[in-house]
């Protein structure tokens, strides 16, 4: 005798009951995948080593006496380095710039590589990507919700080394304005405004970065391929903005904006290096961004 039949809308709720009650803009919640992420090993010992920085720089400051400029390189931006260490211990706030402008160039962008390239190819590595879809998480919200916690982590970090230089530079150089490289000095109310900008300033240079290593996360099993294929295009970017023989053609390479932030130095603030700057980086980075989800809706996941 066969079972009787079911209405069509009976036998989709029978065959789906874990639909009834399912949102989902509620699955992989912000808060569950930052705590994921904050309990990894290496975004431990990144905040660590950044944490480290402004301490070993002050070491380095005490035994080799005041820093002067004569040995300051030459080439690209070796004048503002010269100027720049000529007052790092006059006070903390420049302590604090100095340690950005030293970390600024390379060390800032291995956080922003590392969180954001790591992120969806660990999951891959780990076979644990197709579970997650499994769950069920929609596509577009797993990858919003991992680059949302990525670009967070990579802002903490830059917002971390500032921090600790300016806690350290305090103790072993004493508060005080901020003396400009180029003469004068801004008030101590002036301070930390000038330097949340240039902090700003270096995060929105960086999207490039995070976008190469986010949509890299989503082209490979290999975190680490993700990671160093992004600082390796970092790294090109900043050789062929050394060629001067491209001309006005630099102008569209992110790297060639990325110590705009030093016209936040000046006595009269200047915008124009910086909104320059970030126009190309944010652009770069929406590309990059749209490729890694378009991408990734279609990707066949094995893994």
């Amino acid at each position: 005798m066969s079972a009787p039949v079911q209405p069509p809308e009976a036998r989709v709720e029978t065959a789906h009951p874990e639909a009834v009650g399912y949102r989902a803009g509620r699955t992989l919640p912000l808060r569950v995948e930052a705590m994921r992420q904050l309990r990894r090993r290496r975004t431990l010992l990144m905040g660590g080593v950044l944490a480290a920085l402004p301490f070993i720089l002050i070491i380095a400051f005490a035994i080799g006496g005041t820093p002067d400029g004569e040995d300051g390189g030459g080439g690209r931006g070796g004048g503002s380095r010269i100027n720049l260490m000529d007052v790092a211990t006059e006070s903390a706030a420049n302590f604090a710039a100095t340690s950005l402008f030293v970390s600024a160039g390379f060390l800032l962008v291995i956080p922003v590589a590392l969180f954001c390239g790591d992120t969806v190819a660990s999951e891959a590595s780990w076979s644990s990507l197709r579970y997650l879809l499994a769950a069920p998480v929609p596509r577009v919200r797993l990858l919003w919700s991992k680059l949302v916690v990525a670009l967070g982590f990579s802002l903490a970090a830059m917002v971390l080394l500032p921090v600790v230089a300016l806690a350290a530079g305090t103790a072993a150089y004493g508060w005080g304005p901020l003396k400009l490289p180029t003469g004068g000095a801004l008030s101590a109310g002036d301070t930390l405004p000038r330097l949340a900008i240039v902090v700003a300033f270096i995060f929105v240079s960086q999207l490039v970065t995070a976008g190469l290593a986010f949509w890299l996360s989503t082209k490979t099993d290999a975190p680490l391929g993700a990671v160093g294929g992004a600082v390796f295009l970092t790294i090109v970017g900043n050789v062929l903005d050394a060629v001067t023989a491209l001309g006005s053609w630099r102008d569209f390479l992110p790297a060639h904006w990325q110590f705009a932030w030093a016209d936040a130095l000046q006595p009269q603030l200047e915008w124009g290096g910086m909104i320059k700057g970030a126009a190309v980086s944010v652009t770069y980075a929406l590309i990059l961004f749209a490729l890694a989800f378009r991408g990734f809706s279609r990707k066949d996941i094995v893994s």
